[in-house]
């Protein structure tokens, strides 16, 4: 507002309020209610333009703040509630209670929406659609299956223990978090942030022998209005398909075509669900094989990756660390583990022994080993496990895959010195 304008209406609410007093009578006489309500008018009239004219321009506070300017947007926008909602997170996920789970769910079992997925060996995800007579099924198979295995057997002492803290007793199932299973949480991410480009299974049947497992997404409204989600996993074998160009169908006494591109005969046991960010395991083993995880494996991996670089210069292909590389590297890792890193060859003996059977072990200009795939890094392991040999007697290079310590010799050798 202009500051003219303020003073205009200062002078006029100052004479009102001024005519105000000059027409009250000067005695006793009592007011009459028009000249009262014209008193208070005029004074409330000059109090407003007052505070307008004192109080300061705040029109830049309603402009919509830049911050993208070297700013994290997100946590530029976050507040106390948003932080607070994380902890709550959390501490969620934390005590996630898989019998209250399974309570829940089987409550709203007729209210539940499902939708299917097939993935690859390489966790990419497929859409795939299903008739609606099966959708009983579907739901059984996956869902009840699960449910009521959990409500049934709560009675009977079944505990939930920690994944990485137990192996192999009765009466258990296990969790994880989905964060430690790197396989099935890229799998999770690209069906609930990548569904728009996820190819449908139409295009890709004659990839069947390609196929891991299926995959079954469950939607239900939740208490507070939001749609809640949970996942139910099952591995697949392809040997175990029908395709029809070898498959026959009988048919009462007499065989006839198969009529469908590929049959398949769906596992009925429970294998994994994967609900609020936590991993349940229902068959250690079958988790296991369909993410492609052993938790003691990486342990012992991620130990040895640590002495190694802690001992050796290494330089990796962009994207690429120790640990990531020896991933799935079971024969790696288990040999490994038998060598004592820190009793190993120096460096610069590795490179030289690398030299002396002519290997193609690449360096730096810093003489750091250059490690651009999983062949290079078997090659540095086998150096550091000496697998490499030349034979004395025809000169030929050997790699040697399975060796045996020798004790020390007794006595003198049979033919002497």
């Amino acid at each position: 507002m202009d500051n003219s304008d303020n003073s205009v209406d200062q002078n006029t609410a100052a004479a009102a309020a001024e005519q105000t007093e000059q027409t009250s009578p000067a005695t006793d006489e009592a007011q009459t209610n028009a000249d009262i309500l014209a008193a208070q008018a005029a004074q409330t009239q000059a109090e407003s333009a007052e505070a307008e004219a004192t109080e300061p321009n705040n029109a830049d506070d309603d402009e919509p703040v830049d911050l993208s300017q070297g700013a994290n947007t997100t946590d530029a926008a976050r507040t106390d509630d948003d932080d607070m909602d994380d902890r709550e997170y959390r501490r969620a996920e934390d005590s996630f209670d898989v019998f209250h789970w399974a309570n829940e769910v089987d409550e709203i079992k007729n209210n539940v929406s499902v939708e299917l997925f097939l993935f690859n060996k390489n966790y990419t995800p497929f859409r795939v659609r299903y008739s609606d007579t099966l959708t009983a099924s579907v739901k059984a198979m996956f869902m009840q299956e699960a449910t009521g295995f959990i409500i049934k057997e709560a009675d009977k002492g079944l505990e939930c223990r920690e994944y990485e803290k137990s192996d192999g007793e009765d009466k258990v199932i296990y969790r994880t978090k989905l964060s430690n299973v790197g396989r099935a949480e890229t799998l999770i991410h690209l069906i609930e942030h990548e569904y728009r480009n996820i190819d449908s299974y139409t295009d890709h049947v004659d990839e069947f022998k390609k196929v891991k497992g299926i995959l079954a997404k469950f939607s239900y409204p939740g208490n507070d209005g939001e749609t809640k989600v949970f996942y139910i996993a099952k591995a697949i074998s392809p040997s175990s398909a029908l395709k029809g160009g070898t498959s026959w169908e009988l048919n009462g006494e007499s065989f006839e075509p198969f009529s469908a591109e590929v049959a398949l005969k769906m596992p009925d046991d429970n294998q994994v669900a994967i609900i609020d960010g936590t991993i349940v395991i229902f068959n250690q083993s079958k988790f296991e094989n369909l993410f492609q995880y052993d938790y003691k494996s990486q342990v012992i991996a991620d130990s040895k990756a640590k002495e190694i670089t802690d001992k050796y210069k290494l330089s990796f292909a962009e994207g690429l660390t120790l640990n990531s590389l020896l991933q799935d590297r079971k024969p790696l890792v288990k040999k490994l583990q038998s060598l004592d890193i820190a009793a190993e060859m120096p460096q610069d003996k590795l490179i030289d022994y690398a030299d002396e059977m002519q290997l193609e072990l690449m360096t730096d200009d810093d003489g750091s080993i250059i490690i651009m795939d999983d062949k290079d890094l078997t090659m540095f392991v086998n150096l550091l496990s000496e697998d490499y040999f030349v034979s004395p007697v025809n000169g030929r290079r050997y790699e040697i895959k399975s060796k045996k310590l020798l004790s020390d010799p007794e006595g003198e050798p049979p033919r002497g010195a």
